[in-house]
């Protein structure tokens, strides 16, 4: 079974940890609503995608 020789350093480790980070959310305004949505997804607050409703909303 292989085994390391040496003890990797704080600094080989926590180099190799660098990558480990999240990238941050893609968010797009809805073009009808103006509000923030997810690309790809039917608006929250609208119901609308690709320029045509989905679903149903009532209006406060």
């Amino acid at each position: 079974m292989a085994v390391p020789k040496r003890r990797k350093s704080k600094s080989k480790r926590d180099m190799r940890r660098s990558q480990w980070k999240l990238s941050s959310v893609n968010v797009i305004t809805c073009p009808n609503c103006m509000e923030p949505m997810l690309p790809h997804h039917i608006c929250p607050g609208c119901g609308y995608y690709k320029g045509r409703q989905i679903i149903e909303k009532e209006e406060e």
